[in-house]
């Protein structure tokens, strides 16, 4: 009895063994030929876009168009004051005050500073007393010519006396002269004790503080002014544009300049061509060039550096596509256009001359044509695409119960009516 319980169990663990290997195999078959199917789905799907799928690649596309293009010169320039005075004293002296901030604006003329003008005031009086002494002597000599010409007529004293008494009269007529003079000189001393803007700008740090002594041969001055409205921009340009630059400027035509920061990012002022330096640089092969800008904000400063861009010439009326739109590859410079069947074509095209966001082309592109200028990556020529319109407003929904899209999605257009 014992016996027949212990000859079932291995039976019964061959039966579960053989269940448990063929669900396993079940299972194996199944999820086999389950991922077939799905890996078949997926290698479909990683040719969407590609030429010769049913799929279309989503790109956007911006309209070729007829434009002006303006024709920009690109160059490197400095902000030159354009004038630049360092002050200097007429006289040496003990500096009394300063009248000015040092940033200020000033004025031509205002007084900078003041400097002891009583050793000034001195010395114009010492000029004023030895005029007025030697005014006398001269008047008495006159006098005295008189009476002595009156004799003469009479026969009363020599001809050589009067003429003696003539040439005093003249020597004291010189010594007057010089007196005068030396009154002259004084008060200019003592007017150069008040120290005045020679010009009207910005003034910088000044260079000595009251209570000291100032001499004419500071090298450093009293302090600078440099002029900021109007100011100038010092640049250089190739030799070659140097022929077109001329030929405008013997037309006596403005020609406008921009001036932009470092980065390129923000435009700083509007100005006009001044001149031109009378030579050529050989060393480098280019030609300095001075603008002028108003420079009313004060957005130039001295010696800053800036980004110059100069009108060179105006092409009127070209066919201008997004410079987005351009590629290049090895066969030279292409773009994508939009086919009325909703594919792409690749059309060459010869670059020219670009203008902001646009660039004039030569080749068979017009006016109207819609060209690719984002999702260009997996384009082929001849490949579906479908066109999306970035940042479209909501479409309604039509009619009852009819769903709109959700706020700030995309709008679909196909192809073949964009491209109509």
């Amino acid at each position: 009895m014992s016996t027949a319980p212990s000859r079932r169990r291995p039976l019964r663990t061959v039966l579960i063994a053989a269940v448990l290997l063929g669900l396993i195999g079940g299972a194996w078959y199944w999820s086999d030929h389950r991922a077939q199917p799905d890996a078949a789905a997926g290698g479909h799907g990683g040719m969407r876009g590609g030429a010769g799928s049913s799929h279309a690649q989503p790109v956007s596309v911006t309209g070729a168009k007829t434009m002006d293009i303006r024709v920009w010169l690109n160059a490197l320039g400095t902000v030159t004051p354009r004038n630049l005075v360092t002050v200097h004293t007429q006289v040496d002296g003990t500096l009394l005050k300063v009248n000015f901030n040092e940033g200020q604006m000033v004025k031509s003329g205002q007084v900078l500073v003041e400097i002891d003008p009583r050793p000034f005031q001195i010395a114009l009086d010492q000029a004023r007393g030895q005029l007025t002494r030697d005014t006398a002597l001269l008047d008495n000599a006159r006098i005295d010519l008189t009476r002595y010409q009156k004799l003469l007529a009479k026969d009363a004293i020599p001809s050589q006396q009067v003429d003696t008494q003539n040439a005093l009269v003249r020597q004291y007529q010189g010594t007057v002269e010089t007196d005068r003079s030396l009154v002259a000189n004084a008060q200019l001393q003592l007017g150069w004790t008040h120290v005045t803007a020679p010009s009207s700008g910005r003034i910088g740090l000044r260079q000595v503080d009251p209570g000291n002594q100032v001499h004419t041969t500071d090298a450093n001055g009293l302090a600078s002014i440099a002029q900021l409205q109007p100011t100038t921009v010092l640049f250089a340009v190739p030799e070659a544009d140097l022929p077109a630059i001329n030929q405008r400027l013997a037309k006596q035509e403005a020609i406008p300049v921009e001036a932009w920061d470092r980065d390129q990012k923000s435009h700083l002022a509007d100005g006009r061509l001044l001149t031109t330096d009378n030579q050529i640089d050989p060393t480098t092969g280019t030609i300095k060039i001075k603008a002028e800008f108003a420079n009313r904000d004060n957005a130039l400063f001295p010696n800053q550096f800036v980004n110059v861009r100069l009108l060179l010439d105006t092409q009127r009326q070209v066919v201008a596509v997004p410079t987005a739109a351009v590629l290049r590859g090895d066969k030279g410079s292409f773009v994508y256009r939009v086919e009325a069947g909703g594919s792409v074509a690749m059309i060459p095209v010869t670059p020219g001359t670009i203008d902001g966001d646009w660039m004039a082309v030569t080749g068979e592109i017009k006016a109207g044509d819609k060209l690719v200028t984002d999702g260009t990556d997996k384009l082929r020529d001849g490949a579906k695409v479908e066109v999306i319109v970035p940042g479209a407003k909501n479409a309604e929904a039509g009619g009852k119960g009819g769903k709109s899209r959700p706020k700030g999605g995309w709008k679909h257009k196909a192809a073949s009516d964009s491209a109509q």
